[in-house]
C-alpha cells in the first residue's frame, strides 16, 4: 500500500506523485514495486535490501540515490520467542523523491503521522524528515522499554510466590529482545553520526541531530540497565532452583541412611544362622524395638546437624 502526503505546511494525502512529496509504502505489492522500480527509477535492490529483516542500520549510495535503513521496534502479533523485536525501514531520497518503505505495519509510523498533522508544520526538506524519523524511532524504543518493564515486574512478582518454566521462559523472550533492542539502538547511532556529514545539515536540522542524540542515548542506557537486571535476575533464580534442588536431594539421601540402619537390623536377625533368638518369644519384639531406636536415633542426629 502506498500513500502520498503533501508536505508542506503540514500533513495532508494528495492523489498522486508530486515533487517533493513524500511516498510512504507499508507492506509493499507487485504493483508497489513496479510503481517505485519503473516510474521512480530506484535501484531494484534497494527494495531488495529493506525488505531483508535482518539487515543493518546504514546508508548507500548509488547514481545519486540515497538509501538509508534504521532500525525501529516492532511488537508481533502472534506469540513468538522474541515478542519484541526490531525491523528495517528504508528510506530512499534523491532530488525530489522521498520514499519510506516498510514491510510491516508499525504503530511508530502510525503515531508518526498522527503526530506531524498535529503540529500542523510540515517538513523544512527531506533531511527533516529523516532526522525526525530517527527521533521518532528513538521515543518509542522508550515505549516499548517502558511496556517491558512492566512485564519483568510482573514476571518477578510469579517468580517471588512460585518458580516456573513459564516465567523463566517469558524473562529469556524479553532478556532476546533487550538484545534485538540495544544492538539496532547502537547501530541507528552510529548511522546518525556519519549523516550528518553525508546529507546538508542546516542549523535546524543540526538542533534535531542533538534531540535524537539524546534520546537515543537515554533509551541504549535504558535497555542496557534492563537487560543489566534480567541477567542479575536469571543468575538469581537459577541459584535458587540449584539450591531448592541441592535441599530436596539432602533430604532424600538422609532419608535414604536413616532406611538403611532398621535394613540392616532386620538383614542381621533375619538371616538362617542360630542366634539364640528364633525360639525367643520377644525376640521378634526386641528386632523391631531396636529398628525403631536406631531409626529414631539417626533422625535426631540429622535433625541435630539440620541434614533433614
Amino acid at each position: 500500500m502506498r500513500t502520498f502526503w503533501n508536505t508542506n505546511h503540514g500533513l495532508h494525502t494528495i492523489d498522486s506523485w508530486q515533487p517533493n512529496c513524500w511516498v510512504q509504502v507499508t507492506c509493499p505489492s507487485e504493483d508497489d514495486i513496479k510503481f517505485l522500480e519503473k516510474t521512480l527509477h530506484i535501484p531494484d535492490y534497494f527494495i531488495s535490501d529493506i525488505a531483508d529483516t535482518d539487515e543493518r542500520a546504514r546508508y548507500d549510495i548509488d547514481d545519486g540515490w540515497i538509501l538509508i535503513i534504521l532500525r525501529i521496534p516492532y511488537v508481533k502479533e502472534v506469540r513468538s520467542r522474541t515478542p519484541y523485536t526490531t525491523i528495517p525501514l528504508g528510506i530512499i531520497l534523491k532530488g525530489d523523491v522521498c520514499i519510506t518503505v516498510c514491510n510491516f505495519e508499525t504503530n511508530m509510523m502510525l503515531d508518526f503521522i498522527t503526530y506531524q498533522q498535529k503540529r500542523g508544520l510540515g517538513f523544512t526538506d527531506s533531511v527533516d524528515m529523516v532526522f525526525r524519523l530517527f527521533l521518532s524511532s528513538a521515543v518509542w524504543y522508550l515505549k516499548r522499554l517502558k511496556q517491558i518493564s512492566v512485564l519483568i515486574d510482573k514476571a518477578k512478582q510469579n517468580l517471588d510466590r512460585n518458580v516456573s518454566n513459564t516465567d523463566l521462559i517469558s524473562l529469556s523472550r524479553l532478556q532476546d529482545s533487550l538484545t534485538y533492542f540495544i544492538t539496532s539502538i547502537r547501530g541507528n547511532e552510529n548511522l546518525l553520526s556519519k549523516l550528518k556529514f553525508k546529507l546538508p545539515v542546516d542549523e535546524l536540522d543540526a538542533d534535531m541531530i542533538e534531540d535524537v542524540n539524546i534520546e537515543m542515548s537515554q533509551a541504549r542506557e535504558t535497555t542496557s540497565i534492563y537487560a543489566n537486571i534480567l541477567d542479575s535476575t536469571m543468575d538469581t533464580y537459577a541459584n535458587i532452583i540449584n539450591n531448592n534442588m541441592s535441599n530436596v536431594m539432602k533430604m532424600l539421601t538422609s532419608i535414604s541412611i536413616i532406611l538403611m540402619f532398621p535394613t540392616l537390623v532386620a538383614s542381621l536377625f533375619g538371616m538362617n544362622l542360630i542366634n539364640g533368638m528364633e525360639n525367643w518369644v520377644w525376640g521378634f519384639p526386641l528386632a523391631l524395638l531396636l529398628s525403631v531406636g536406631v531409626t529414631f536415633l539417626f533422625f535426631w542426629y540429622f535433625k541435630r546437624r539440620s541434614w533433614f
